[in-house]
């Protein structure tokens, strides 16, 4: 007998082995116990198979997939700080092609409102604020802000865009970048390089365990950075000073620029160290540089960084999945740092459209993803969901009377430039002050004041009532199923089931109360549901 047929009949006999056992009652191998939560999992991406393969070998299944009408609001909400309109909800909800979500996600990367949003999140980070502790000044502030806004709007890479912050000089009103080195009361080298590195590497150098000697090799790069006025009011000059005193350790010796985990560099005299701290700062191979800022996205896109805090990217933090931060990593710099390519990534992942709700095995799943962060709207997009579903406006103004700041009632919160222009209800819901760059500065913790504003307060009960939008949605409306549908739809960005349709339909019918009563009564309730003022 051969040995090809030898080995055939031998299998033969094991599987008749099995087949008796199984035939006496023999249990076959059990599956892993969340195996149908992996099995049902769509993988729409990269993304997909690395978040599968930790949540496979943690054990922890992930939930299912949201349904469109939660996907559009989280989308709008994420990319836009603006929840949808009722028509593009409408739009969106009856549209039957399987591609939407990708589509609805270039429509919102496109728009004008992506930009607005994402200039304010990073004028939190470079903290683009008038008055003090920055004191940029007004002028200064608007023109840092309109600079940042137009190089999202312009999806200017993002290493030059970092690296016309580090590197230019002139007016800070002419030459708006030249802010990023004026946004603090002292502008000593160590605090320029603090700042840098914390924005651009992920990095707290105070907190990062690094020598005293390693701390000083990164200021020196920001020992020539020279500042003088003008005799216009409020304009500074920031330049290129080559008579900049440089550092000194502890034995009095002359500190070079020196990179992290770098060799010294001999800069000639007449080269800004601006300009070679950029170069290195912004090349592919830079550990940080790439790395700090797709985990930023990840994070402002999932409530939580793949390394968490996101600020703080020591070595001994470490990341959720290395396999998938170095994966976004590379893609970054494959698309010449294009940071919309990793938007669609992420957007586009199975993971970031799971649903919020948890099951059985994920419930307590604090630290990964496998379901969507509920957490609550910022304080900017809730003011202005407010007013975007009632017509009306808001009024917000500078604290401080150098000047003293009035903005026009139509103003959109999120489109604030200036950090010291404010009001008591940002503030009460957790707008940072923009003092530091540390992203938790913005308090978004739900609280019992802001629940009762919500519930109590008169400007909300007239923005309702009163509301342009909510009282020609009334006084045009069809019948009262619209009415109803229509609610809904400006509000939650869906419609209602059939059994909250049920009771708001009973409670306009209800001859206890004037109609317009009863609608604003339902439209006040759904704004103070945890749907509305959360992210889910």
């Amino acid at each position: 007998m051969s040995l090809k047929n030898f080995e055939f009949k031998a299998v033969i006999a094991v599987l008749a082995v099995f087949g008796v056992l199984f035939a006496i009652g023999a249990e076959p191998p059990e599956q892993p116990k969340y195996q149908k939560y992996f099995d049902n999992f769509k993988q729409n991406n990269k993304i997909d198979e690395l978040v599968l393969n930790v949540l496979k070998s943690r054990d922890i299944p992930p939930s299912e997939t949201c349904p469109d009408d939660v996907f559009l609001r989280r989308a709008c909400l994420d990319l836009t700080g603006t929840i949808p309109t009722s028509q593009e909800a409408r739009n969106f909800l009856g549209d039957k092609d399987p591609k939407k979500r990708a589509k609805l996600i270039d429509r919102l990367l496109s728009k004008n409102e992506f930009a607005v949003y994402w200039s304010m999140k990073w004028g939190d980070l470079l903290r683009i604020k008038a008055e003090f502790p920055s004191n940029l000044w007004p002028n200064a502030a608007q023109a840092y802000a309109r600079m940042v806004k137009d190089r999202i709007q312009n999806n200017t890479p993002y290493d030059k865009f970092v690296r016309e912050l580090l590197t230019t000089s002139g007016s800070n009103f002419r030459d708006p970048a030249v802010n990023f080195y004026r946004a603090f009361q002292e502008r000593s080298p160590q605090l320029l390089a603090e700042n840098a590195v914390q924005n651009f590497m992920g990095l707290r150098l105070a907190e990062s365990g690094l020598t005293e000697n390693q701390i000083l090799g990164m200021a020196a790069f920001f020992t020539k950075v020279g500042y003088k006025g003008t005799e216009e009011w409020k304009e500074e000059i920031i330049f290129f000073n080559p008579a900049g005193k440089p550092l000194t350790d502890k034995e009095g010796k002359p500190v070079l620029p020196t990179p992290l985990n770098g060799k010294a560099f001999e800069i000639p005299a007449d080269t800004d160290p601006r300009l070679v701290f950029a170069d290195w700062l912004t090349s592919p191979k830079n550990p940080w540089f790439a790395r700090n800022i797709v985990n930023r996205v990840w994070y402002w896109l999932m409530g939580r960084g793949i390394v968490h805090e996101p600020d703080d990217m020591r070595a001994e933090n470490a990341p959720w999945s290395s396999e998938l931060l170095k994966y976004l990593e590379n893609e970054l710099i494959a698309q010449n740092f294009d940071l919309k390519h990793i938007y669609r990534l992420i957007l586009n992942s199975n993971t970031y459209q799971l649903s919020a709700k948890s099951n059985e095995g994920n419930d307590e799943d604090e630290d990964g993803f496998s379901h969507y962060r509920v957490r609550r709207l910022e304080a900017e997009v809730i003011i202005d969901a407010i007013c975007q579903i009632t017509g009306t406006g808001e009024s917000y103004q500078s604290a401080i009377p150098e000047p003293f700041t009035f903005l026009p009632n139509n103003q959109r919160a999120i489109d604030i430039a200036d950090g010291s222009i404010t009001s008591p209800v940002l503030e009460m819901f957790g707008k940072p002050p923009r003092n530091t760059s540390f992203e938790s500065e913005r308090n978004s913790v739900p609280s019992v004041t802001q629940v009762q504003h919500l519930l109590n307060s008169s400007s909300i009960e007239r923005k309702i009532v009163n509301g342009r939008l909510i009282q020609q949605l009334i006084s045009q409306r069809k019948n009262d199923v619209n009415l109803v549908d229509e609610l809904y739809l400006r509000i939650l960005s869906r419609f209602p089931t059939e059994e909250e349709k049920k009771l708001a339909l009973a409670y306009l019918t209800d001859t206890k109360r004037r109609a317009n009563e009863s609608a604003t009564d339902i439209a006040w309730a759904l704004i103070n549901t945890s749907e509305f003022i959360l992210k889910h």
